[in-house]
């Protein structure tokens, strides 16, 4: 079976909004990577990345949504997640493996578009 990867762009007011669907995987990372890089040198220092149709996520990915932080971090720029409303506790794989991986807590993480672009965040720790 084949999956297909996709990172599909819009805006949401100031935010920079990339859809991601299918496996976030060591062939598949390089693409999310470049375009947050693209987002970024285009001026888009507020990004929200949906992981909502990401069935699969491995350390490579994991390594990308970490690059991402630490990139809009260096220019002072804010990053959120959005796992699927069903899966923000506990039910989405990204979710799963970020907490496994202990870096959960390094993400503001909400459950869909709308709070993600309306709702205050937390300050980015670590």
């Amino acid at each position: 079976m084949v999956v297909a990867f996709n990172v599909t762009g819009g805006e949401q007011g100031p935010w920079a909004v990339l859809h991601v669907s299918g496996e976030l995987d060591l062939v598949t990372s390089p693409m999310l990577r470049q375009r947050v890089h693209d987002a970024v040198a285009e001026g888009r220092h507020s990004l929200v990345l949906d992981l909502s149709e990401v069935f699969f996520c491995d350390s490579s990915g994991v390594g990308v949504l970490i690059a991402a932080r630490r990139l809009l971090r260096s220019c002072q720029g804010r990053l959120r997640l959005i796992l699927p409303a069903a899966g923000a506790v506990d039910g989405s794989h990204v979710n799963r493996v970020l907490g496994a991986l202990g870096v959960r807590r390094l993400f503001d993480v909400h459950p869909d578009l709308a709070s993600a672009v309306t709702e205050e965040s937390r300050p980015l720790s670590a």
